[in-house]
């Protein structure tokens, strides 16, 4: 791995005090190389976190451009990128958080036909994308390329976040479980209705999309329990957290 650069050792300091990081811990940060699907209410706070924790190469997918009415929640945006592909106002706001950050952009909307040439790039995934085909899509490419993945989702005043690494197996010698394990098949068209037409308290994007990207954290350096196996919800009203555990789904012959 590359070594810190002065710079970066002052910039990362407080990462480099705590022991479960270090400047090993750091240096993998910054060998790390993490696609982002979404640059909206989830991949706002995500992309930039990730980038002020030096990860050195984050991907940004996302087809859409900046409207005046993402500014409540995307903060990775401001009024004068209205207009703009989401994928260079977000990487333009990267380079002014943290000039060590490459970033690579992808303006189009990750599905299961660009997956293969998107994923090749980069050792892990976090969707932050806000419709089904796209998370189903995401998880079914990430599970055959054997990548981890970090996905959350949100809806009006709640939200929810796991972490899928179904190629490994744990510590009973079962394998982890899939996103079609927690959740079989997409809801029908047009059950659950879109932020566009049912409303999202803004600040609850930063709360999901932050703990997306301290998973994403621990993922690289190796610290802590992802949450492999289990789901955290979360209810922004009575500002409570709960956590489902849920296992691989047995199949005939198993």
């Amino acid at each position: 791995m590359d070594p810190l650069t002065p710079d970066e050792i002052s910039r990362y300091q407080r990462h480099i005090l705590l022991p479960e990081i270090g400047g090993a811990g750091q240096q993998k940060l910054k060998a790390a190389r993490i696609l982002v699907i979404g640059a909206g209410g989830l991949g706002a706070p995500v992309l930039q976190y990730l980038a002020a924790a030096g990860v050195g190469t984050l991907g940004i997918a996302d087809d859409d451009r900046v409207s005046l009415s993402n500014l409540q929640r995307q903060v990775i945006h401001d009024t004068g990128s209205v207009g703009e592909m989401k994928t260079q106002s977000a990487a333009d706001a990267i380079a002014r958080l943290n000039p060590h950050i490459r970033t690579l952009r992808f303006d189009e909307r990750f599905s299961s036909e660009t997956a293969a040439a998107q994923l090749g790039r980069f050792d892990l995934v976090v969707d932050g994308s806000d419709n089904f085909d796209t998370r189903y899509a995401a998880a079914d490419a990430a599970e055959a390329a054997r990548k981890p993945l970090v996905t959350g989702a949100v809806g009006r005043f709640d939200g929810s976040l796991t972490v899928l690494k179904p190629y490994e197996a744990g510590p009973d010698g079962v394998l982890n479980p899939s996103y079609r394990d927690l959740f079989p098949a997409p809801p029908p068209a047009g059950l659950i209705p879109s932020c566009a037409e049912a409303g999202i308290i803004g600040a609850l994007t930063g709360v999901i999309g932050t703990l997306m990207a301290m998973e994403a954290i621990k993922l690289v350096t190796g610290v802590g329990e992802p949450l492999v196996g289990r789901l955290i919800l979360y209810d922004a009203l009575s500002a409570r957290f709960d956590t489902v555990h849920y296992r691989r789904r047995r199949t005939k012959g198993e």
